[in-house]
């Protein structure tokens, strides 16, 4: 009950983030579309692909594309497949994980 209080203030902080960026940051977009419109048009025009997934409830998850040239988007996606770009930027980096780090996922519905 309270992490899933935590994950929906976090959850709202983040588009209150997003809507007041500063303008050398990631500008947040919020375009919508059908989800595989949205991820038509990441790839035809941006070369981007699916790097990272997350839920954000049991109501949305947040996508991650990414292109070999540092350009991505992330996206939210509700159940019924209405998604919106909510931040788009350059430059991105993924940072290898240390191979000796060890984490456990835990299962749907279960915390840590």
């Amino acid at each position: 009950m309270v992490r899933n209080t935590i994950r929906n203030v976090m959850g709202a902080a983040a588009i209150t983030l997003a809507a007041t960026a500063h303008p050398a940051a990631a500008q947040p977009v919020f375009n919508c579309a059908e989800h595989s419109q949205v991820v038509e048009s990441l790839g035809s025009h941006y070369s981007e692909t699916l790097k990272a997934i997350g839920l954000i409830n049991q109501a949305a998850i947040l996508e991650v594309y990414v292109s070999e040239s540092g350009s991505w988007t992330m996206l939210v996606t509700n159940v019924n497949g209405h998604s919106c770009v909510v931040f788009a930027g350059e430059n991105w980096e993924t940072i290898p994980v240390d191979p000796g780090l060890k984490t456990k996922v835990p299962a749907l519905g279960q915390t840590r």
